[in-house]
Protein backbone atom coordinates (compact mmCIF):
# COMPACT_ATOMS: atom_id res chain seq x y z
CA UNK A 1 0.00 0.00 0.00
CA UNK A 2 1.08 3.57 -0.67
CA UNK A 3 1.26 5.62 2.54
CA UNK A 4 -0.29 9.09 2.58
CA UNK A 5 -0.57 11.94 5.05
CA UNK A 6 -3.71 14.08 5.25
CA UNK A 7 -3.27 17.82 4.71
CA UNK A 8 -6.54 18.94 6.35
CA UNK A 9 -5.28 18.63 9.96
CA UNK A 10 -3.63 21.95 9.13
CA UNK A 11 -7.12 23.41 8.53
CA UNK A 12 -9.84 21.61 10.50
CA UNK A 13 -10.50 23.34 13.81
CA UNK A 14 -7.94 26.05 13.03
CA UNK A 15 -8.84 29.73 13.33
CA UNK A 16 -6.88 32.76 12.10
CA UNK A 17 -5.80 35.17 14.82
CA UNK A 18 -5.74 32.51 17.56
CA UNK A 19 -2.99 30.35 19.03
CA UNK A 20 -4.04 27.64 16.58
CA UNK A 21 -4.07 29.34 13.17
CA UNK A 22 -4.25 27.35 9.93
CA UNK A 23 -1.02 25.70 8.83
CA UNK A 24 -0.25 26.33 5.17
CA UNK A 25 -0.26 23.59 2.57
CA UNK A 26 3.41 24.30 1.87
CA UNK A 27 4.32 23.77 5.54
CA UNK A 28 2.25 20.57 5.74
CA UNK A 29 4.02 19.29 2.62
CA UNK A 30 7.43 20.18 4.06
CA UNK A 31 6.76 18.28 7.28
CA UNK A 32 5.37 15.29 5.42
CA UNK A 33 8.30 15.09 3.02
CA UNK A 34 10.83 15.42 5.86
CA UNK A 35 9.56 12.37 7.76
CA UNK A 36 11.47 9.11 7.35
CA UNK A 37 11.45 5.79 9.21
CA UNK A 38 14.12 3.22 8.41
CA UNK A 39 14.51 4.78 4.98
CA UNK A 40 10.80 4.71 4.13
CA UNK A 41 8.93 7.94 3.52
CA UNK A 42 5.38 9.04 2.84
CA UNK A 43 4.36 8.36 -0.76
CA UNK A 44 1.80 11.12 -1.02
CA UNK A 45 -0.88 13.33 0.47
CA UNK A 46 -4.66 13.58 0.48
CA UNK A 47 -6.11 17.07 0.03
CA UNK A 48 -9.07 19.13 1.22
CA UNK A 49 -10.17 21.26 -1.73
CA UNK A 50 -10.96 24.50 0.04
CA UNK A 51 -9.36 27.69 1.32
CA UNK A 52 -6.72 28.44 2.40
CA UNK A 53 -5.06 25.32 0.99
CA UNK A 54 -6.93 25.15 -2.31
CA UNK A 55 -9.37 27.51 -4.00
CA UNK A 56 -12.05 25.20 -5.45
CA UNK A 57 -12.44 27.72 -8.30
CA UNK A 58 -8.70 28.17 -8.91
CA UNK A 59 -7.57 28.45 -12.51
CA UNK A 60 -6.10 25.47 -14.32
CA UNK A 61 -2.68 27.10 -14.08
CA UNK A 62 -3.03 27.57 -10.32
CA UNK A 63 -3.95 23.92 -9.84
CA UNK A 64 -1.01 22.88 -12.02
CA UNK A 65 1.27 25.07 -9.90
CA UNK A 66 0.00 23.30 -6.77
CA UNK A 67 0.65 19.97 -8.46
CA UNK A 68 4.19 21.08 -9.28
CA UNK A 69 4.68 22.07 -5.64
CA UNK A 70 3.53 18.66 -4.39
CA UNK A 71 5.57 16.76 -6.96
CA UNK A 72 8.67 18.80 -6.05
CA UNK A 73 8.49 17.22 -2.61
CA UNK A 74 8.49 13.76 -4.19
CA UNK A 75 4.84 13.23 -3.27
CA UNK A 76 1.73 12.07 -5.12
CA UNK A 77 -1.89 13.12 -4.58
CA UNK A 78 -4.43 10.48 -3.61
CA UNK A 79 -7.97 11.15 -2.41
CA UNK A 80 -9.57 14.59 -2.56
CA UNK A 81 -12.11 15.93 -0.08
CA UNK A 82 -14.90 17.74 -1.93
CA UNK A 83 -16.10 20.98 -0.24
CA UNK A 84 -19.64 19.71 0.32
CA UNK A 85 -20.39 21.42 3.65
CA UNK A 86 -22.29 24.62 4.41
CA UNK A 87 -19.82 27.49 4.47
CA UNK A 88 -17.76 25.94 1.68
CA UNK A 89 -19.36 25.24 -1.70
CA UNK A 90 -22.02 22.72 -0.79
CA UNK A 91 -24.90 22.18 1.58
CA UNK A 92 -26.63 19.29 3.32
CA UNK A 93 -27.41 16.41 0.99
CA UNK A 94 -30.88 16.30 2.57
CA UNK A 95 -31.34 20.08 2.72
CA UNK A 96 -33.16 22.50 0.44
CA UNK A 97 -33.14 22.21 -3.33
CA UNK A 98 -30.34 24.79 -3.42
CA UNK A 99 -28.37 22.91 -0.76
CA UNK A 100 -28.56 19.72 -2.74
CA UNK A 101 -27.68 21.46 -6.00
CA UNK A 102 -24.65 23.01 -4.31
CA UNK A 103 -23.62 19.62 -2.93
CA UNK A 104 -23.47 18.21 -6.45
CA UNK A 105 -21.70 21.39 -7.60
CA UNK A 106 -19.01 20.80 -4.97
CA UNK A 107 -18.43 17.33 -6.38
CA UNK A 108 -18.26 18.79 -9.91
CA UNK A 109 -15.58 21.24 -8.77
CA UNK A 110 -13.63 18.43 -7.11
CA UNK A 111 -13.82 16.33 -10.27
CA UNK A 112 -12.48 19.21 -12.37
CA UNK A 113 -9.48 19.56 -10.07
CA UNK A 114 -9.03 15.78 -10.07
CA UNK A 115 -8.88 15.82 -13.87
CA UNK A 116 -6.16 18.49 -13.85
CA UNK A 117 -4.10 16.58 -11.28
CA UNK A 118 -4.41 13.35 -13.27
CA UNK A 119 -3.40 15.07 -16.50
CA UNK A 120 -0.42 16.57 -14.69
CA UNK A 121 0.70 13.11 -13.53
CA UNK A 122 0.80 13.84 -9.80
CA UNK A 123 -2.40 11.83 -9.17
CA UNK A 124 -2.68 8.20 -10.26
CA UNK A 125 -5.09 6.74 -7.68
CA UNK A 126 -7.53 7.75 -4.96
CA UNK A 127 -11.09 9.02 -4.99
CA UNK A 128 -13.29 11.89 -3.87
CA UNK A 129 -14.59 12.02 -0.33
CA UNK A 130 -18.02 13.28 0.71
CA UNK A 131 -20.34 13.34 3.74
CA UNK A 132 -24.05 13.97 4.10
CA UNK A 133 -23.03 17.47 5.31
CA UNK A 134 -26.05 17.78 7.60
CA UNK A 135 -26.53 17.25 11.33
CA UNK A 136 -27.99 14.25 13.11
CA UNK A 137 -30.81 16.22 14.77
CA UNK A 138 -31.95 17.69 11.46
CA UNK A 139 -31.87 14.25 9.85
CA UNK A 140 -33.85 12.76 12.75
CA UNK A 141 -36.81 15.03 12.03
CA UNK A 142 -37.66 12.72 9.13
CA UNK A 143 -35.29 9.72 9.02
CA UNK A 144 -36.88 7.92 6.09
CA UNK A 145 -37.46 11.05 4.03
CA UNK A 146 -34.02 12.47 4.71
CA UNK A 147 -32.26 9.20 3.94
CA UNK A 148 -34.13 9.17 0.64
CA UNK A 149 -32.95 12.72 -0.09
CA UNK A 150 -29.33 11.88 0.73
CA UNK A 151 -29.50 8.88 -1.58
CA UNK A 152 -30.95 10.97 -4.39
CA UNK A 153 -28.28 13.65 -3.94
CA UNK A 154 -25.49 11.08 -3.78
CA UNK A 155 -26.77 9.42 -6.94
CA UNK A 156 -26.64 12.73 -8.79
CA UNK A 157 -23.15 13.36 -7.46
CA UNK A 158 -22.21 9.78 -8.36
CA UNK A 159 -23.27 10.33 -11.95
CA UNK A 160 -20.99 13.37 -12.13
CA UNK A 161 -18.10 11.44 -10.59
CA UNK A 162 -18.53 8.51 -12.97
CA UNK A 163 -18.30 10.86 -15.96
CA UNK A 164 -14.83 11.81 -14.72
CA UNK A 165 -13.73 8.27 -13.92
CA UNK A 166 -13.99 8.98 -10.20
CA UNK A 167 -15.59 7.24 -7.23
CA UNK A 168 -17.11 8.84 -4.14
CA UNK A 169 -16.46 7.65 -0.59
CA UNK A 170 -18.73 8.73 2.25
CA UNK A 171 -16.79 9.05 5.50
CA UNK A 172 -18.59 7.48 8.42
CA UNK A 173 -18.68 10.06 11.20
CA UNK A 174 -21.23 10.13 13.99
CA UNK A 175 -21.81 13.87 13.53
CA UNK A 176 -23.43 13.52 10.08
CA UNK A 177 -27.10 12.60 9.71
CA UNK A 178 -27.79 9.37 7.90
CA UNK A 179 -24.19 8.32 8.59
CA UNK A 180 -24.22 8.55 12.39
CA UNK A 181 -24.38 4.80 13.06
CA UNK A 182 -23.13 1.78 11.17
CA UNK A 183 -26.70 0.70 10.48
CA UNK A 184 -27.75 4.13 9.23
CA UNK A 185 -24.62 4.24 7.05
CA UNK A 186 -25.50 0.93 5.41
CA UNK A 187 -29.13 2.02 4.95
CA UNK A 188 -27.97 5.19 3.16
CA UNK A 189 -25.48 3.36 0.94
CA UNK A 190 -28.04 0.72 0.03
CA UNK A 191 -30.64 3.39 -0.72
CA UNK A 192 -28.11 5.12 -2.99
CA UNK A 193 -27.60 1.83 -4.80
CA UNK A 194 -24.43 2.72 -6.71
CA UNK A 195 -21.82 0.36 -5.21
CA UNK A 196 -19.56 0.72 -8.24
CA UNK A 197 -19.36 4.49 -7.72
CA UNK A 198 -20.48 5.45 -4.19
CA UNK A 199 -18.90 3.62 -1.27
CA UNK A 200 -17.62 4.03 2.27
CA UNK A 201 -14.54 5.69 3.72
CA UNK A 202 -13.58 4.06 7.02
CA UNK A 203 -11.64 5.97 9.67
CA UNK A 204 -10.48 3.98 12.70
CA UNK A 205 -11.23 6.81 15.13
CA UNK A 206 -14.70 7.55 13.81
CA UNK A 207 -15.84 3.96 13.37
CA UNK A 208 -14.86 3.19 16.97
CA UNK A 209 -17.81 5.38 17.99
CA UNK A 210 -20.04 3.25 15.76
CA UNK A 211 -19.26 0.34 18.09
CA UNK A 212 -20.36 2.34 21.12
CA UNK A 213 -23.58 3.62 19.54
CA UNK A 214 -22.79 7.16 20.65
CA UNK A 215 -25.49 8.85 18.54
CA UNK A 216 -27.56 5.69 18.04
CA UNK A 217 -27.75 3.56 21.21
CA UNK A 218 -29.95 1.05 19.42
CA UNK A 219 -27.05 0.24 17.08
CA UNK A 220 -24.40 -0.19 19.79
CA UNK A 221 -22.31 -3.35 19.58
CA UNK A 222 -20.43 -2.76 22.83
CA UNK A 223 -21.04 -1.24 26.25
CA UNK A 224 -18.61 0.75 28.37
CA UNK A 225 -16.36 -1.58 30.31
CA UNK A 226 -16.31 -4.21 27.58
CA UNK A 227 -13.66 -6.91 27.69
CA UNK A 228 -11.14 -7.80 25.00
CA UNK A 229 -13.08 -11.01 24.42
CA UNK A 230 -16.18 -8.93 23.67
CA UNK A 231 -14.38 -6.35 21.53
CA UNK A 232 -13.09 -8.49 18.67
CA UNK A 233 -16.38 -10.27 17.80
CA UNK A 234 -18.10 -6.87 17.82
CA UNK A 235 -15.37 -5.42 15.61
CA UNK A 236 -15.79 -8.31 13.21
CA UNK A 237 -19.54 -7.66 13.02
CA UNK A 238 -18.90 -3.98 12.25
CA UNK A 239 -16.21 -4.53 9.65
CA UNK A 240 -17.93 -7.48 7.97
CA UNK A 241 -20.98 -5.25 7.44
CA UNK A 242 -19.13 -2.20 6.09
CA UNK A 243 -16.03 -3.72 4.48
CA UNK A 244 -17.76 -4.60 1.17
CA UNK A 245 -18.53 -0.88 0.78
CA UNK A 246 -15.10 0.35 1.96
CA UNK A 247 -13.03 1.94 -0.81
CA UNK A 248 -10.90 4.42 1.18
CA UNK A 249 -9.27 4.09 4.59
CA UNK A 250 -7.83 6.30 7.33
CA UNK A 251 -5.41 4.96 9.90
CA UNK A 252 -6.14 6.74 13.20
CA UNK A 253 -6.47 6.36 16.96
CA UNK A 254 -9.30 7.12 19.39
CA UNK A 255 -9.33 7.36 23.19
CA UNK A 256 -13.05 6.61 23.45
CA UNK A 257 -14.12 10.25 23.73
CA UNK A 258 -15.71 12.67 21.30
CA UNK A 259 -14.36 16.01 20.24
CA UNK A 260 -14.94 18.64 17.60
CA UNK A 261 -15.74 22.21 16.73
CA UNK A 262 -18.51 23.82 14.71
CA UNK A 263 -20.30 21.44 12.35
CA UNK A 264 -17.89 18.68 13.39
CA UNK A 265 -19.09 18.80 16.99
CA UNK A 266 -19.14 15.51 18.88
CA UNK A 267 -17.28 13.32 16.46
CA UNK A 268 -14.64 10.67 17.09
CA UNK A 269 -11.53 12.14 18.72
CA UNK A 270 -8.32 11.66 16.79
CA UNK A 271 -5.43 10.83 19.10
CA UNK A 272 -1.71 10.57 18.54
CA UNK A 273 -0.55 7.23 17.18
CA UNK A 274 1.23 6.46 20.45
CA UNK A 275 -1.43 7.88 22.79
CA UNK A 276 -1.35 5.75 25.97
CA UNK A 277 -5.12 6.16 26.27
CA UNK A 278 -5.78 4.87 22.77
CA UNK A 279 -8.54 2.26 22.66
CA UNK A 280 -7.46 0.61 19.41
CA UNK A 281 -4.81 -1.84 18.38
CA UNK A 282 -4.21 0.22 15.25
CA UNK A 283 -2.46 -2.47 13.25
CA UNK A 284 -4.85 -5.31 14.06
CA UNK A 285 -7.96 -3.16 13.59
CA UNK A 286 -6.67 -1.93 10.23
CA UNK A 287 -6.29 -5.48 8.92
CA UNK A 288 -10.01 -6.09 9.51
CA UNK A 289 -10.93 -3.21 7.20
CA UNK A 290 -8.24 -3.85 4.59
CA UNK A 291 -8.98 -7.48 3.81
CA UNK A 292 -9.43 -7.66 0.03
CA UNK A 293 -8.58 -3.95 -0.32
CA UNK A 294 -6.89 -4.38 -3.71
CA UNK A 295 -10.00 -6.10 -5.06
CA UNK A 296 -11.96 -2.95 -4.17
CA UNK A 297 -9.47 -0.77 -6.04
CA UNK A 298 -7.63 0.58 -3.00
CA UNK A 299 -3.99 1.50 -3.60
CA UNK A 300 -3.23 3.74 -0.62
CA UNK A 301 -4.06 4.38 3.01
CA UNK A 302 -3.98 7.76 4.76
CA UNK A 303 -3.37 8.96 8.29
CA UNK A 304 -6.01 11.31 9.71
CA UNK A 305 -5.29 13.32 12.85
CA UNK A 306 -7.61 16.31 12.96
CA UNK A 307 -7.73 18.90 15.72
CA UNK A 308 -4.29 18.27 17.16
CA UNK A 309 -2.70 21.38 18.74
CA UNK A 310 -0.37 23.19 16.37
CA UNK A 311 2.69 22.47 18.51
CA UNK A 312 2.06 18.75 18.05
CA UNK A 313 1.56 19.15 14.30
CA UNK A 314 4.77 21.17 14.07
CA UNK A 315 6.77 18.45 15.87
CA UNK A 316 8.68 16.23 13.43
CA UNK A 317 8.36 13.31 15.84
CA UNK A 318 4.58 13.36 15.36
CA UNK A 319 4.86 12.57 11.67
CA UNK A 320 7.57 9.97 12.14
CA UNK A 321 5.58 8.15 14.82
CA UNK A 322 2.57 8.12 12.51
CA UNK A 323 4.65 6.94 9.56
CA UNK A 324 6.12 4.15 11.64
CA UNK A 325 2.66 2.93 12.63
CA UNK A 326 1.45 3.08 9.02
CA UNK A 327 4.45 0.99 7.96
CA UNK A 328 3.42 -1.57 10.56
CA UNK A 329 -0.09 -1.62 9.07
CA UNK A 330 1.26 -2.12 5.56
CA UNK A 331 3.59 -4.91 6.67
CA UNK A 332 0.69 -6.68 8.43
CA UNK A 333 -1.42 -6.92 5.27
Amino acid sequence: MKLHNAMWPGLVGKEPGTDHPPISLERMLEMTAAASVNGRKYDGVDLFLFHPHTDPDASDDAIKAMADQIAAHGLKVGSLVAPVWPGTVGGPAFGSADDRKNFVLAVEKACRIADILKAHGVREYGLIRIDSAGGVHDWAEDPAGNTKKIAETWREAGKVAAQHGERLAAEGEICWGGMHSWKAMIDTLEATGMPETVGFQADLAHTYLYLMGYNAPEAALLKEGYTDEEFWPAYKTLTDALRPWTIDFHVAQNDGSVHGTGSHDKTGRHCRADDPNGKLDIVKCSTFWLQGAAERGMKHICWDGCMFPNDILEDARTWETILGKMIEVDEAL
